[in-house]
């Protein structure tokens, strides 16, 4: 089935195992995301963007279900499970009888405005949420796995190819969407980084300070839920964590905490970004050179422009 006519299948709430009023898709550069009211569904879109490969169904149950497992620790609750999308009688059904034409993650819905994204752009996030925020992730750091496995998969070569690969999937955009003067000076500003620091790097990889982090910490992946719902308690949830390549999600656990400070910095608040990395070091004991987390928040606004640059190309 091709993936136009899936996904207009699943606008129907016919296609739904539960009552369903309104349907609304999200995507993003890899997923369609349905939201039903209860639940949410989402599904890999088939593509290969190289540190990705979703492009047959077996790959993609595979990534469904490494993506329950990396979000168990942050946001289990919230993850119900992997449900088949099938064909019955021609007719698309989620967890259907039919021939199984694709998978989904079946998640807890929980409302949007409670997006912490969201919340910032209202002015609704206070120094007590980062704070908890904070202590979540040094607690979840902490007992992230490591080892000679994850060291070699976030180390200093890994940090390089990751950056390489950002400038090779990002040159279509240079002189058009980005100054050409400001790539080049920025692409070789990282690479003399790179190049001179080697040994900060390593510090850190025999410090054990490389682990399976979450990978994509931003505020559009934290709930701050201030009422309890029929199928949720109120609370902080951190969901969506990097399931499909460890080069991103084993890594030096300050670029999990570079990348929600980018991203308070992007929405102008400053003070609690600071009150972030601030409440971070105190529930971590962590200590590092500042160098070493601009570094990271660098390399985390960077791929958010690369993540843009994709959906500038997805039709």
């Amino acid at each position: 089935m091709d993936v136009q006519t899936l996904v207009e299948a699943l606008k129907r709430p016919e296609a739904y195992p539960h009552p369903v009023r309104d349907i609304t898709l999200i995507q993003t550069h890899i997923s369609f995301v349905f939201l039903t009211g209860d639940y949410v569904y989402k599904l890999k879109k088939p593509v290969d963007f190289g540190f990705l490969d979703f492009t047959t169904l077996e790959k993609r149950l595979y990534y469904c279900n490494e993506e329950i497992r990396v979000n168990r620790a942050l946001a289990g609750e919230l993850y119900l499970g992997v449900v088949p999308i099938t064909r019955d009688d021609g007719e698309v059904r989620v967890s259907g009888r039919g021939e199984v034409v694709e998978y989904a993650v079946k998640m807890v819905q929980l409302p949007q405005e409670a997006i912490m994204k969201h919340m910032l752009r209202r002015g609704e996030v206070e120094r007590g949420d980062v704070e908890e925020i904070a202590a979540r992730v040094a607690d979840f750091h902490e007992g992230a796995a490591t080892g000679e496995e994850i060291t070699r998969w976030g180390a200093y070569e890994q940090v390089v190819r990751n950056w390489e690969q950002n400038f090779e999937q990002t040159a279509q955009l240079r002189g058009k969407e980005v100054d050409a003067q400001e790539y080049a000076a920025l692409e070789a500003r990282v690479m003399r980084f790179l190049r001179e620091r080697e040994g900060l790097f390593r510090e850190r990889e025999r410090a054990e300070k490389i682990r399976e982090c979450h990978g994509d910490l931003h505020s559009g992946n934290i709930f701050i839920v201030r009422k309890p719902g029929k199928l949720y308690r109120e609370g902080i949830y951190i969901f969506d964590a990097i399931e499909f390549f460890r080069g991103f999600s084993c890594s030096d656990v300050l670029a999990d905490v570079a990348f929600l400070a980018m991203d308070l910095d992007f929405h102008r608040r400053r003070d609690l970004s600071e009150a972030f990395v601030s409440a971070y070091i105190e529930a971590s004991g962590e200590s590092f050179p500042q160098a070493l987390l601009d570094f990271y928040r660098c390399y985390r606004a960077f791929v958010r422009m690369k993540v843009e640059g994709f959906k500038l190309f997805d039709a």
